[in-house]
């Protein structure tokens, strides 16, 4: 056993680089793992700057310094965020407060139509079935509405970890914009001075992690603001925490679309019932959500990330298990680092086929 196990090794490990690799993705997990809480205004003030680089390489190729590109960068995300808290934030939380209040008479009037499911088919659904499930759907329904409305000033650590993001995460993307040059050149300096593996993962990467991260958030942005656009043409309730639902369900390949179907249209079978409005929401969403898939995606992305579709639906599963929401919207690029650390992996096949070229280029020589 130990002599296969060391081949194994011997096979895989060879490359003193590979070791070094192994640890330091070792060590960040375990950073992430315990400390992503405490680091969390660090991380998402990476993630903010990673997204604002094409906006800072743009102002400055339009003459200005990196100075004045960098603050005018921050100006913006202030004035964002700014806009968030006085606009959007009020208007999500008053539209979740009157969904927690319709909430019963949705359950009531669901109840009524579920019951006549036993009348028509008898053999497929019991009416006790049909009371468990309705008594299932209160009950989460309930406990959602109860959270919705006693959510207060009581909640005082909320509130004071909001405040705490809000300042320190544009005082931390700033300094990651105007010294970031610095930073990767003492990142570089402490790593070996050759190291083709992690060069060769780090071009993969930053070709398909920057490509996607920077195009899903558009992506995000502007499937919510069309979606709220059309909502509220249609008249439809709740537009703005709908629309919300919409744009981050591209987050989640494949099922985000599937799960935010249900309540979408829900909401416009309460509101209308069955008729010509719910017809029309149903086109004109499923018009969004083709747009989106067939224009706006190949447009965004111009480097596809060539991953199965197993694999991506696996990597939002662990990832996402993992680290929530933030595992979830770097499910593929995390997926894509995995896949270039394995074609990046040097293995003694390559280095033997290198090996035997060169004997046999010297017995050519010499001969």
């Amino acid at each position: 056993m130990i002599p296969i196990f060391r081949s194994w090794m011997d096979r895989y490990f060879h490359n003193e680089e590979t070791v070094l690799v192994i640890v330091l993705l070792a060590i960040s997990f375990l950073v992430i793992w315990t400390l992503g809480d405490v680091l969390g205004p660090v991380l998402a003030a990476i993630i903010i700057a990673f997204l604002m680089q094409g906006m800072v390489a743009w102002l400055k190729n339009n003459g200005l310094s990196h100075w004045s590109a960098v603050t005018l960068a921050i100006v913006c995300l202030v004035g964002v965020m700014i806009a968030a808290l006085v606009y959007m934030i009020p208007a999500l939380w008053d539209q979740a407060l009157r969904l927690s209040r319709e909430l019963p008479r949705m359950v009531t009037q669901g109840r009524d139509l579920l019951l006549h499911l036993p009348e028509a088919y008898p053999s497929f659904i019991s009416e006790e079935q049909v009371e468990q499930l309705i008594r299932h759907a209160s009950a989460r329904l309930a406990s959602f509405g109860q959270v919705i409305v006693s959510f207060s000033v009581a909640n005082l650590p909320v509130f004071l970890t909001a405040l705490l993001y809000m300042v320190l995460v544009p005082l931390l993307v700033f300094f990651f914009l105007k010294d970031s040059q610095q930073m990767l050149a003492w990142v570089g300096s402490i790593l070996p001075q050759e190291r083709p593996v992690m060069n060769k993962i780090f071009a993969e990467m930053n070709l398909q992690a920057a490509n996607y991260v920077r195009g899903k958030a558009i992506e995000i942005v502007v499937v919510g603001v069309v979606s709220y656009i059309c909502f509220t043409i249609l008249g439809l309730d709740y537009a703005i925490l709908l629309a919300l639902a919409v744009g981050l369900s591209v987050v989640i390949p494949y099922i985000g679309a599937v799960i935010v179907t249900i309540p979408v249209l829900l909401i416009g079978f309460f509101q209308w019932g069955w008729g010509s409005e719910l017809l029309t929401l149903t086109i004109a969403y499923f018009i969004i959500q083709g747009l989106d898939g067939n224009l706006l995606v190949p447009l965004l992305f111009s480097e596809a990330v060539k991953l199965h579709p197993v694999a991506i639906i696996l990597a939002v599963l662990i990832f996402g298990g993992l680290w929530g929401f933030w595992g979830v919207f770097f499910a593929i690029p995390l997926a894509t680092l995995v896949k270039a650390i394995i074609n990046a992996w040097p293995s003694p096949q390559t280095d033997t086929d290198g090996i035997e070229v060169d004997m046999v280029t010297e017995v050519t020589e010499d001969a």
